[in-house]
């Protein structure tokens, strides 16, 4: 939950992606048609990897290559291209732009790999990438595909989530858009976190995601670090058993430096990844809203930290907040997007945060957010309908220019807050929480109910 923050009205620089491009190759030099792997870089814990699809042949070449990551290592985000994957096999095929190389021509596809290890068994159209003249078009065999988990919940219809270039995806490289809600202080509202309310949210509220907010300070973590973490792991354990996705949230607010907690949440987070790495429903967010520091901090602070998650849990999406508390920098000066690409986190299978509250982030926020998602894999794990203290009038049509935005982009949110706090951010009305009676929407504020209606909506799994 943030505080009241200045606008500073600057402009964020424009960057312009680099695409695919075929490039043409002499007939004397594509004698063969191959797949030729190459790592680009290395730092240690994983890899930038890199395939170059010639195609040596007279006529047109529709590709499909496969190979196996050996026990260890990880696919992680990947670009120029589609994936199936099936355990450690994955398999690529073309876009709309590369599906169909030219003869005499090549196309490249890339991928991030965690570990050391590289791709064996590589298969061109069904014969080695090592060179061959037969098939310009793959075999009619179907390729393996990830079987669809069964069930209905959530977590059951998509498995392992993971970063697939700027997009949150399921098991099986489906594009998809989380939506659900945080909870409010842990050491506060811990009344409204229960069977009941959680099988409200799960069940009637259709919610695919629950943020467990743990504030560090404001009488959190740090007056009882054994007893909090206890509080999140069995509150983890209740969004397993309804199917939910679990963000973890580390909830610094103040001091905004989160290096000031650096060695606490080095701490907690190992044994929270330590305990869970097995489950496919965790999210980890490591630092809330950043404020009063230049991004280079909160970078470093990433850094340090997002290791001791990956030594445990090699999966696990990771949210990393960003400048002036998550507004990308719109709270400052306006330059958090290009500070980010200029010197991204350096891990992957990451995803930035951004926080809103509509009644008091007007166009140049909402514009910050468009140009972010358009370069940066965003998830927006708080929001509001009020003003940015969780409070005061709520503005729906401002809220739903937003949501508008993250669907058509699949950027997923999580709206503030699960609870019955007397501020008009929280969803139930006082007293809700001590009663028990989460059920229909007799005890729902204005707010509860306008986000209520927005996550009952059908998924797009």
């Amino acid at each position: 939950m943030r505080r009241t923050r200045s606008l500073v009205l600057s402009m964020v620089a424009a960057v312009v992606a680099a695409g695919l491009t075929l490039h043409a190759v002499s007939p004397a030099s594509a004698a063969a048609t191959t797949a030729t792997f190459a790592k680009v870089s290395d730092w240690g814990s994983g890899w930038q990897g890199e395939y170059t699809i010639t195609n040596g042949g007279t006529s047109a070449l529709t590709w499909r290559v496969e190979f196996d990551l050996p026990s260890g290592t990880t696919m992680g985000s990947y670009w120029d291209a589609l994936l199936t994957s099936s355990g450690q096999h994955h398999t690529f095929t073309g876009r709309s732009w590369n599906a169909s190389v030219a003869p005499g021509a090549t196309a490249k596809f890339g991928f991030i790999g965690t570990g050391a290890g590289a791709p064996t068994g590589c298969k061109l159209n069904g014969v080695s990438c090592t060179g061959t003249t037969t098939p310009t078009t793959p075999p009619t065999t179907t390729p393996p595909t990830t079987t669809p988990p069964t069930g209905t919940t959530p977590v059951a219809r998509n498995g392992q989530l993971r970063v697939c270039g700027k997009q949150l995806c399921n098991s099986r490289g489906k594009a998809i858009q989380l939506r659900g809600m945080s909870t409010h202080g842990l050491q506060w509202y811990s009344s409204c976190v229960n069977d009941a309310s959680l099988n409200v949210l799960a069940n009637e509220w259709n919610a695919d995601v629950v943020r467990l907010s743990m504030y560090i300070q404001e009488g959190g973590y740090e007056t009882d670090p054994a007893g909090f973490t206890a509080k999140v792991n069995d509150y983890i354990e209740k969004a397993t058993a309804r199917g939910m996705y679990a963000i973890v949230d580390w909830h610094m607010l103040s001091p905004g430096d989160p290096n000031f907690n650096l060695a606490r949440a080095k701490t907690f987070f190992q044994q929270i990844a330590s305990r869970h790495k097995d489950k496919t429903n965790i999210l980890y967010e490591i630092a809330n809203e950043p404020s009063g520091v230049h991004w280079s901090a909160i970078k470093s602070y990433a850094d340090q930290l997002i290791p001791v998650i990956r030594a445990q849990d090699p999966d696990g999406v990771v949210l990393v907040g960003t400048e002036d508390w998550s507004s990308l920098g719109a709270s400052g000066d306006g330059q958090g997007v290009s500070r980010i690409l200029a010197s991204p986190v350096n891990a992957t299978n990451i995803m930035y945060t951004f926080h809103f509250y509509a009644a008091s982030h007007d166009d140049y926020y909402l514009n910050t957010f468009r140009d972010a998602i358009a370069k940066l894999p965003m998830f927006v794990t708080e929001f509001g309908t009020q003003e940015a203290t969780g409070d005061g009038p709520n503005n729906f049509s401002r809220a739903q220019q937003y949501l508008d935005l993250m669907a058509q982009h699949k950027v997923s949110w999580v709206n503030w807050n699960y609870s019955d706090d007397m501020r008009s951010g929280a969803v139930f009305t006082e007293g809700t929480c001590a009663a028990g009676a989460y059920s229909g929407t007799a005890r729902l504020k204005p707010a509860g109910s306008w986000i209520r209606d927005r996550i009952r909506t059908a998924d797009d799994f």
